[in-house]
């Protein structure tokens, strides 16, 4: 009987110790925290968007740097055998709007529940707790421990998680367990993460919520050249602007900010008319409405939120009515609905990140078995991957495949 060692008992290393037990291993799963899944369990805001069933094609789409070195990975367990995987422990599935799925319940506890119940039921995998790892022992095939202990084995799974949200226990030390046994490291920023305007946020919008808008991230320099445009929704923060959409265009984002560039952010409040449309609907607006004053008549193509913003942009008299407005006028408000623009400086840290962007480089790992090419029995699983995804259930899907593909792989090694 192979003896396999798993570190971190975050999705990746749950799924990995029960991959590896089930092929009749002796597994030893260690969790530096005094409870295993803490990032797992506040996933998706406590619902856990735990995969998407997009099919395979369009899926590796959504991962980067190369989605398409998953493939061989996926080919072992994707989105049909997790959600089997699930609904055989209990846990009854759902799928919501852009195939998202979900625990029926709304609870990312009962996720994490089937994982640590299927660990407890299995006599040959021991979950040890309270166990922080130092490093890899000469030949990477064991621990040793804060403690002084050293736990060996025939195999080593390093699934210890990224950067994100340090206080679930991502510390980012298989980072450099990686780095010891001779792996690249590519250098890690946060994303999935909220971006931070260089203008001040007016304080009646933070909080504030867009549905249905535009959002294009473009370089400052270079001849604005674009590196995100997408629909959905986004919201103010005190520092900048968040949401959904946000998120999505951090991935392309962060290394650049967190590079010392500076991009800008283009909100579209009418991404379903055309400049011209939407210019001769004001013209329409503005001589139906002739006597109105302009302050007034924002509301007419604004949420109360934004006006004031409108106001101080503009510079369009506050009392002027509107069948004063002159044509460059018009176009200012017009350029206004179609391109409301901030100058994007930074992004959040860590501690408000979905996920880490960077980590051992991929194409020093066989995408089959998760296995290392440099050292043989070490195996890497999870966010400690160069692996990130969009949200949508994506990079759960990334944990819990590259943990069974490693798991599985690290226990039929002798």
């Amino acid at each position: 009987m192979s003896r396999v060692v798993v570190v971190g008992a975050g999705a990746a290393g749950m799924m990995a110790a029960i991959a590896a037990a089930e092929q009749g291993a002796e597994v030893v799963l260690l969790e530096k925290m005094d409870q295993a899944g803490r990032k797992l369990r506040i996933t998706g805001k406590g619902r856990c968007n735990l995969t998407n069933t997009a099919q395979i094609k369009d899926f590796i789409t959504h991962i980067g740097p190369d989605g398409r070195w998953m493939r061989n990975c996926f080919s072992q367990m994707f989105n049909t055998q997790l959600m089997d995987f699930f609904e055989q422990r209990g846990v009854p599935l759902v799928e919501e709007r852009g195939h998202r799925v979900y625990p029926r319940s709304g609870r990312s506890l009962d996720i994490f529940l089937a994982l640590v119940g299927d660990i407890e039921a299995r006599p040959n995998i021991h979950f040890r707790k309270n166990c922080a790892v130092k490093s890899l022992t000469e030949d990477c095939h064991g621990v040793r421990l804060q403690d002084g202990t050293t736990v060996r084995g025939d195999a080593v799974v390093v699934a210890t998680g990224g950067l994100s949200y340090p206080t679930t226990g991502s510390t980012g030390i298989g980072y450099r367990l990686a780095q010891d046994a001779g792996h690249t490291v590519v250098p890690q920023v946060p994303a999935l993460v909220s971006l931070t305007c260089q203008e001040a946020v007016p304080p009646e919008l933070v909080g504030f919520v867009l549905k249905n808008v535009g959002l294009t991230i473009c370089r400052t320099g270079e001849g604005g050249k674009k590196i995100f445009d997408g629909f959905g929704e986004m919201t103010f923060t005190d520092r900048g602007i968040d949401g959904p959409i946000v998120l999505s265009a951090s991935r392309q984002a962060s290394r650049l900010l967190n590079g010392g560039e500076s991009l800008s952010a283009h909100i579209d409040l009418k991404p379903a008319l055309t400049p011209e449309t939407l210019d001769r609907r004001l013209i329409a607006d503005l001589d139906a409405n002739g006597t109105r004053v302009f302050h007034d008549a924002l509301r007419l193509w604004l949420p109360a939120e934004l006006v004031q913003l409108a106001l101080d942009r503009l510079h369009i008299e506050y009392y002027k009515r509107l069948n004063k407005i002159n044509s460059a006028e018009r176009k200012r408000l017009l350029r206004f609905l179609k391109d409301i623009e901030f100058t994007l400086v930074g992004t959040g840290d860590y501690n408000t990140a979905v996920v880490t962007q960077g980590g051992v480089d991929t194409r020093e790992i066989n995408p089959k078995t998760m296995e290392s090419r440099i050292v043989s029995g070490l195996f890497f699983a999870g966010e400690v991957l160069n692996l990130d995804a969009d949200t949508g259930g994506y990079n759960l899907q990334i944990a819990f495949s590259t943990g069974y593909a490693a798991g599985r792989a690290a226990a039929l090694l002798t």
